[in-house]
């Protein structure tokens, strides 16, 4: 992406807006740019459906071992298939989401389409309907939720809060076949 500095606010008087196609501006100096007059605008509703629906499909291809199939599938070494390559189940296993805005929300929508047990850990909890809606349940603390789940997924905003959430603590306290699915920006 361009980057817009000094020189280049300077070359265009006339500007009047920056919109950024997502979420993030963090990557702008938004003091620099407000200094020339300059508004900035993001669009956090546009890549909300499309990130979940990533999230989704990295959960179901890292489940399914789909990568790994595939280039078995092609290798002219291969005679058949094996049965421990369907992978693990999806329906039935548990999520947990951490972060329930509304990307994580979106995930726990196409998760309950798969019978997914959702457990969601956020700095705020969501009301009783939007919780029984998608069948969620919260955790106070990510410890809880991350002792459970099968899949973690992560959807969290970028900020000194969420700045290295998880490590070596944390990944410790998963389950040994928990898959970690980080669908968060930075």
């Amino acid at each position: 992406r361009p980057s817009i500095d000094r020189e280049l606010l300077q070359s265009l008087p006339s500007l009047r807006v920056v919109g950024n196609a997502g979420v993030g501006v963090d990557h702008l100096d938004l003091a620099l740019i407000s200094s020339f007059g300059v508004k900035v605008t993001n669009t956090p509703q546009a890549v909300a459906d499309p990130t979940a629906d990533l999230g989704m499909a990295l959960l179901l291809a890292s489940a399914r071992r789909l990568v790994e199939g595939c280039q078995v599938a092609v290798s002219p070494d291969t005679k058949h298939f094996a049965v421990d390559w369907l992978g693990v189940e999806v329906s039935r296993a548990t999520l947990g989401i951490v972060g329930m805005g509304n990307i994580g929300y979106r995930v726990a929508q196409r998760a309950k389409a798969f019978s997914m047990r959702i457990l969601y850990h956020n700095r705020k909890r969501r009301s009783r309907e939007e919780e029984e809606a998608v069948g969620a349940q919260y955790c106070e603390r990510l410890e809880e939720l991350l002792q459970q789940a099968d899949f973690v997924m992560l959807a969290v905003n970028l900020n000194p809060q969420t700045h290295r959430l998880i490590g070596r603590r944390e990944l410790g306290l998963m389950k040994p076949t928990a898959t970690l699915i980080n669908i968060s920006r930075g």
